[in-house]
């Protein structure tokens, strides 16, 4: 019996006074106060100037994708070590995911690597904050300003993260965010776009609500998609970006009680460079070599503490499969798991599991 889950959301109080409030409205679809409220107070959470809410943070990338006008015969550089979405909305638009490698210490995007695969068709590089930690964006805008590429931010598990003091998500041409229910903040599923850009906002905000005309009631003059965030969504959104202070000082004292407990170890943790903040959307660790990390796993599994893998790297799987070796991403995917990393964990459960993989290491000497 798993007592210690990977990951549960803060709910409280607020997000249900919220929704009684939406349902006594009867706004419950896709227009009402809590939609607007919701992107304006994440704008100003994160600095930006346009925000727009989407049902998911895969239809986020893919909105945000589309209205840059990216498309067929075209290719965007993605890392081959993320989630699976971040490459299948490139494939929805009809380009080409061009993968490029990782860097050992942060797990990120390697920027050198980026350089050697643009050519005359890339359109844009498509950064992943990986677990939060943010990517080395000064380095990505100067290729990107170079080649006249865009820069779009996938910060589906870094909201609250921060490179160099900006807000990761305000500083690419275009950023997407995710509110699953194990993101740092939650609307059940969920979504938002946000640029500092107001052509593309106005764009954004056409397409996804099936590209109707602003001159004619039910006339569409293009092809657009029905991605809107309900009322009912943003209100839990509204109460969470209330809380998500406290859910980010929680998460950061989160990962510091795992490293001090467990930096005795042959492990290692996700390097954050210099002053940049990572949210700590997930704890994760890469085991040595000397030892398994399904075996970890397993034996978690047994204490009742879940766990789960790293991503498979994109190009190890079938619809991606690639000949290429990213050396890399496929150590760091090989070796690593994410631990709980849900902010009500007390000290004494973060002693318990971190016992528990003292326990594994000890075993096994």
């Amino acid at each position: 019996m798993i007592k210690y889950p990977i990951y549960k959301p803060i709910l409280g109080k607020s997000e249900k006074n919220n929704l009684i409030d939406c349902i006594n409205s009867t706004w419950i679809s896709s227009k009402g106060f809590y939609i607007d409220k919701f992107e304006n107070n994440f704008s100003d959470f994160i600095k930006v100037k346009y925000s727009t809410s989407v049902c998911n943070g895969t239809v986020a990338l893919h909105l945000a994708l589309h209205s840059l006008g990216i498309g067929e015969g075209d290719q965007v550089i993605v890392p081959t070590l993320t989630y699976i979405a971040s490459v299948n909305a490139i494939k929805y638009v009809g380009a080409k995911p061009v993968f490029v490698d990782s860097k050992m210490d942060t797990w990120n995007i390697d920027c050198s690597q980026v350089k050697k695969k643009i050519n005359k068709k890339t359109k844009a590089i498509l950064v992943v904050h990986l677990y939060g930690n943010p990517c080395a964006m000064d380095k990505i805008k100067i290729l990107a300003k170079k080649h006249k590429l865009y820069v779009i931010e996938d910060a589906a598990e870094a909201f609250g993260s921060k490179y160099k003091n900006e807000y990761v998500g305000s500083i690419g041409d275009i950023s997407t965010f995710s509110f699953f229910g194990n993101k740092t903040i939650t609307t059940g599923e969920g979504g938002m776009v946000s640029t500092n850009d107001k052509n593309i906002y106005r764009r954004l905000t056409k397409l996804k609500n099936q590209a109707i005309s602003s001159t004619k009631t039910y006339y569409h003059d293009e092809i657009g998609f029905n991605y809107r965030m309900t009322n009912i969504a943003a209100s839990i959104g509204v109460a969470q970006l209330d809380r998500a202070p406290n859910i980010l000082e929680k998460k950061k004292k989160l990962f510091d009680l795992y490293q001090e407990r467990l930096n005795h170890l042959p492990l290692q943790f996700q390097h954050v460079h210099g002053t940049n903040i990572s949210s700590y959307w997930m704890v994760t660790i890469i085991i040595d070599e000397d030892f398994s990390n399904n075996g970890l796993m397993e034996f978690l599994f047994k204490n009742g503490i879940e766990t789960r893998p790293l991503f498979y790297p994109i190009h190890t799987m079938p619809p991606y499969k690639e000949n290429e070796i990213y050396n890399v991403a496929e150590y760091l995917s090989g070796r690593g798991l994410s631990l709980p990393s849900y902010p009500e964990l007390t000290s004494g459960d973060i002693n318990y599991i971190c016992s528990s993989i003292n326990d594994f290491f000890n075993n096994r000497k």
